[in-house]
C-alpha cells in the first residue's frame, strides 16, 4: 500500500523531546498544589495531548510524606532529582518554617546549570530564599506579599498580577492562578495551540493574562440608574431600577484596567512582566464596546 500524505506528516513532524520537570513536595503541602503541576504539564490521556513533560515528585526526605488534607502520599525520589530537571516547580511552601538549606542548596545549583525555577503561590518564599531572585521580582499570593517582601528584602514583591516570567525564574500567585501559570508555561514552551488543546482538556480558560488582578472588590455602581418597563401590555406601565454592577462599566475588561507600568503596583499603562492580552477580539468586544 503506497504511503498517504497524513503518513509522511507523521513521519516528517518534529517528536516532542523529553523535558523533565522536578516538583518538590514537603510536608504539610496541599494536594491541589501539588496537584497542579502534573495536570497541566503531564496531562496526557484521554482527549488530553502529550505534552512532551516528563514530570516527577521529590522531597528532601523521601518515603511518606503527611499532607494538609489528612492523609499521606509517598514520594520515591530525593532532592537529587533536581541535577536532572529542566524545570523546577516549588508548588507552595509552609511559611511557618524556613526552607531547609539543602533545598535551597539545591534549587540554587538548578538554576546555577540552566534550569528553570517556577514558584507557585507560596513557592515564592523558597524562591526568594535561594537568592536567585535577588534585585528582580516575585509575584506571590496577596495574603502573604507583605510577608515575603518583610522576610527577603531583597527581593521585589508584587501582589497585583497572576503571574510574573523573567525567563529563569517565573512566580505566581495563589491557588487558580497556579494553573494559569503553568498553562503559560506550556505555551511558552510548546506555543499557543498545544497550550489550547491542553486548557480543552481541563475546562480551563486558555489564557487570562499575567497583568490581571488577583482579585476584585465588592463592585459599587457609579453609572446613573435607568428605567425599563415591567408592566403588562395594556398601557399601565412601571419601573424598575437597574444599576451596572461594574465599577467601570461592562465595556471595560478587567485584564487591560489592571495593567501597570512594569515596577509599579497600580494605574494605568503598560503591562507588566506578568504579560497581556494579545488577542484582538477581546479588546474589540470587551474594551472597545460603547456604554448601553
Amino acid at each position: 500500500m503506497p504511503a498517504t500524505r497524513q503518513d509522511a506528516d507523521e513521519h516528517t513532524r518534529p517528536r516532542a523531546t523529553t523535558h523533565r520537570v522536578a516538583v518538590v513536595a514537603f510536608a504539610g503541602i496541599s494536594p491541589f498544589h501539588l496537584a497542579v503541576p502534573s495536570a497541566v504539564l503531564a496531562s496526557g490521556g484521554g482527549v488530553a495531548p502529550h505534552t512532551g513533560y516528563e514530570v516527577a515528585v521529590c522531597a528532601e526526605r523521601p518515603g511518606r510524606v503527611p499532607t494538609s488534607a489528612g492523609y499521606d502520599i509517598v514520594v520515591g525520589h530525593g532532592l537529587e532529582l533536581l541535577t536532572e530537571a529542566r524545570t523546577v516547580v516549588l508548588p507552595s511552601w509552609d511559611t511557618h518554617r524556613d526552607p531547609p538549606p539543602a533545598l535551597v542548596e539545591a534549587v540554587r545549583a538548578a538554576h546555577g546549570r540552566g534550569a528553570r525555577v517556577v514558584g507557585l503561590c507560596l513557592g515564592a518564599y523558597v524562591v526568594a530564599a535561594s537568592g536567585i531572585a535577588d534585585g528582580r521580582t516575585l509575584a506571590t499570593h496577596w495574603h502573604a506579599a507583605d510577608d515575603l517582601a518583610r522576610r527577603y528584602p531583597a527581593v521585589r514583591v508584587r501582589s497585583d498580577i497572576l503571574w510574573s516570567d523573567l525567563g529563569d525564574v517565573v512566580t505566581s500567585a495563589g491557588v487558580a492562578a497556579a494553573l494559569d501559570t503553568c498553562l503559560h508555561v506550556v505555551r511558552t514552551d510548546l506555543g499557543v495551540t498545544m497550550a489550547d488543546s491542553v486548557a480543552r482538556a481541563l475546562v480551563l480558560a486558555p489564557h487570562r493574562d499575567g497583568a490581571q488582578t488577583q482579585f476584585i472588590p465588592a463592585p459599587v455602581s457609579r453609572r446613573p440608574a435607568r428605567t425599563r418597563s415591567t408592566g403588562p401590555s395594556s398601557g399601565r406601565s412601571t419601573t424598575s431600577t437597574i444599576r451596572s454592577t461594574s465599577t467601570r462599566g461592562p465595556s471595560r475588561c478587567i485584564s487591560h484596567d489592571a495593567r501597570s507600568p512594569a515596577g509599579s503596583g497600580t494605574g494605568p499603562g503598560s503591562a507588566p512582566a506578568g504579560g497581556s492580552c494579545s488577542s484582538a477580539w477581546h479588546v474589540r468586544a470587551c474594551c472597545s464596546r460603547p456604554p448601553t
